[in-house]
């Protein structure tokens, strides 16, 4: 696919997962766009930094854990951008409370790397120690250490 396909395809990804009704916000589209063998890759050196292996690990391990800490589903507003061959960078923010109150609206750059339609790769750069501190520690027992 193209650049511009790409960055076409994320565009729709966050549109639907973003919608700010949650009774019809869809992830569909991502789901169906994870490729097998995806990794998603947290920088960094913290708690949720790790590489998460495979649609299951991502879908349950990561997002599972984030969705089960917050009030609605997780919602990621993307505000730009840039395509480049098979990646697409994406620059969001989120727009999160946690059951405890607390507001959880990181900035996020995420790298994508796409091959045929499919996103293959994700690198996830964002505040830390926000994420520690409205989040909490990521467990030990969910997803694999990046190594």
């Amino acid at each position: 696919m193209s650049a511009e396909a790409n960055r076409k395809l994320m565009e729709e990804i966050f549109a639907a997962a973003a919608n700010p009704d949650p009774a019809i916000r869809d992830r569909a589209l991502f789901i169906a766009s994870l490729a097998d063998d995806v990794k998603w890759v947290v920088t960094g050196q913290y708690s949720w930094s790790r590489t998460f292996t495979g649609k299951d690990s991502i879908l349950n391990d990561l997002h599972g854990h984030v969705r089960s800490l917050l009030v609605d589903r997780a919602r990621t507003i993307a505000h730009r951008f840039i395509a480049d061959g098979d990646h697409v960078v994406v620059e969001a923010k989120g727009n999160n409370l946690t059951k405890t109150g607390v507001r959880y609206d990181n900035d996020y750059c995420l790298v994508f790397r796409l091959a045929n339609g499919k996103i293959e790769e994700v690198r996830e750069y964002c505040d830390s120690v926000l994420t520690e501190k409205a989040l909490g520690w990521f467990p030990e027992s969910l997803g694999r250490a990046a190594g």
